[in-house]
């Protein structure tokens, strides 16, 4: 009896953890109206909101820190983004950076956005 309680248990945990989990894997949709989060690109990381590293692998976009890896289907999404061509059109405002050490977010404030 013990035994299946556990396996309820640990298998209820499974299935409900990735409920959990940072959104990092991003798609870019072609209509704002598909998209959760509305992002605008800033030529200067003192303008954005949150520094963002595009990474190379999925595994390495894990936490709400700025690493994001791009997918190619809105399925395996955890947030779906639309770029806008206005600052003020944006909920949130980001800076492409090179390095992935720079990942971070500026304005904690939004950091909810991106859950």
């Amino acid at each position: 009896m013990k035994t299946k309680r556990l396996i309820l248990l640990i298998s209820l945990f499974i299935l409900t953890a990735g409920q959990f989990t940072n959104a990092q894997k991003v798609f870019s949709c072609d209509y704002k109206s598909d998209a959760d989060v509305k992002v605008f690109v800033c030529d200067y990381k003192s303008d954005a909101d949150l520094v963002v590293y595009k990474c190379s692998y999925k595994s390495d976009a894990s936490g709400n820190d700025g690493k994001w890896f791009f997918v190619e289907y809105k399925s395996d999404a955890d947030k779906k983004i639309f770029f806008v061509d206005y600052k003020s059109d944006a909920d949130i405002k980001i800076y492409f950076s090179d390095y992935k050490s720079d990942a971070c977010w500026k304005n904690g404030s939004k950091k909810h956005l991106m859950y």
